[in-house]
């Protein structure tokens, strides 16, 4: 498949349908100063979109901006890789993924840890009351997210491996919902906002979140080519999402009011996922780079990557934020 065939697929199946209906050009023509970004529901990138002031700032640069939203955080690297974005966020297990199966990206920012934001839950009214118990069982999850991390380390922490459950791999948070309300499964995981969407709808019973198992960090990620070539750009970037992020933590009702309409999401179910996180983006350091390192580690164990990852060598080589 050609590279601009494999662009034509990656935006149809992960961009949403405004983006589609805006009929983005997906080669940019040698002069086009436009940064094109990746994002998904609910996050820091979506906030700064939300405000409209980092359009206003390029502008004055002769830069416009184009945004595209993605179902999560595989689709969106793999859009990075095929150069139909130049900058976008995931979680730490999909940048981990990413990493493994050679998507050209570099980290160039992390958010804080964010524990409370994913979890493994049953029903209310399941006999299950604690990961022990889930042996044997069928747990939905997703290849490379970074719930099916905190599975790993949940069923770790009670001594059980993931071999001793069934997952049940869906493609994206929709199938969680559907596997898990059939009751098809008998354990399911999710990360915000669907989380807090499922907490409010039907008030599962929360096994475990992420609380000391995992961090939960989303990364920001970008082509090196073009971060080579835009240093400046990517610095106005970070600074109007520093901006974006102060406001933010001031303001969870605020800010569930602004993205409620454009995410299509109860404004209920953002604000509790926005009064549990800590909006601040930070460098990638020595201690971020191990904990992904001991997300790739375990999952090369498992088998479930295939090539060992460095990820330091991932590391942009200058800080920009």
């Amino acid at each position: 498949m050609s590279a601009s065939n494999l662009k034509r697929r990656l935006l149809l199946q992960g961009l949403a349908a405004g983006a589609l209906v805006s009929g983005a050009p997906l080669v940019r023509a040698a002069q086009d100063k436009t940064l094109r970004i990746g994002y998904q529901k609910f996050n820091t990138l979506n906030i700064l979109k939300g405000t409209g002031q980092l359009e206003k700032t390029l502008q004055t640069k002769g830069w416009n901006v184009k945004w595209f939203e993605f179902a999560a955080g595989p689709q969106l690297t793999e859009a990075l890789n095929a150069d139909a974005i130049d900058f976008g966020h995931a979680a730490d297990t999909p940048s981990v993924f990413a990493n493994a199966s050679g998507v050209n990206a570099v980290y160039l920012g992390a958010e804080q840890p964010y524990p409370k934001g994913i979890a493994v839950f049953v029903a209310q009214d399941s006999p299950i009351r604690s990961i022990k118990e889930l042996k044997g069982k069928k747990v939905a999850t997703g290849r490379g997210w970074n719930v099916q991390f905190l599975l790993l380390k949940a069923l770790e922490e009670v001594g059980l491996s993931y071999r001793d459950i069934e997952p049940v791999y869906v493609t994206n948070a929709a199938d969680v919902r559907a596997a898990f309300q059939s009751g098809n499964v008998d354990a399911a995981t999710l990360w915000d906002p669907f989380l807090a969407g499922q907490q409010i709808t039907t008030n599962p019973r929360i096994l475990r979140d992420g609380t000391g198992l995992s961090n939960n960090r989303t990364f920001h990620l970008a082509v090196p080519k073009f971060v080579d070539q835009n240093k400046d750009i990517v610095r106005t970037l970070f600074a109007e999402l520093k901006k974006a992020n102060t406001w933010t933590q001031a303001h969870p009702q605020e800010t569930a009011d602004l993205l409620a309409p454009q995410l299509g999401v109860d404004a209920k179910v953002l604000k509790l996922a926005t009064e549990r996180r800590n909006y601040t983006t930070v460098a990638v350091d020595a201690g971020i780079v191990a904990e992904q390192q001991q997300i790739a580690d375990a999952f090369l164990k498992l088998g479930l990557i295939k090539n060992p990852v460095q990820v330091q060598d991932k590391v942009y080589r200058e800080v920009l934020l």
